[in-house]
């Protein structure tokens, strides 16, 4: 079953962000989809066997902090 995670990633400000945030992302197992709103700050992650920890650890990788949901 697909699985929906959100989080807030208020440090974004360009779509250089964007970018290295769902490249970041994107590289985590089980991800299937990043969407990224750069108006919102909001990082939506589609996929499987989501691991949070391993979702906000590439956020970090990328330059920025995940905060919750």
């Amino acid at each position: 079953m697909t699985e929906l995670k959100t989080y807030t990633v208020p440090g974004m400000s360009c779509e250089h962000c964007v970018a290295a945030v769902r490249e970041e992302v994107g590289r985590v197992d089980g991800v299937e989809s990043v969407d990224v709103a750069l108006e919102t700050k909001l990082v939506t992650v589609r996929g499987r066997d989501l691991d949070d920890s391993a979702l906000r650890a590439a956020i970090d990788d990328a330059g920025y902090e995940a905060d919750g949901h």
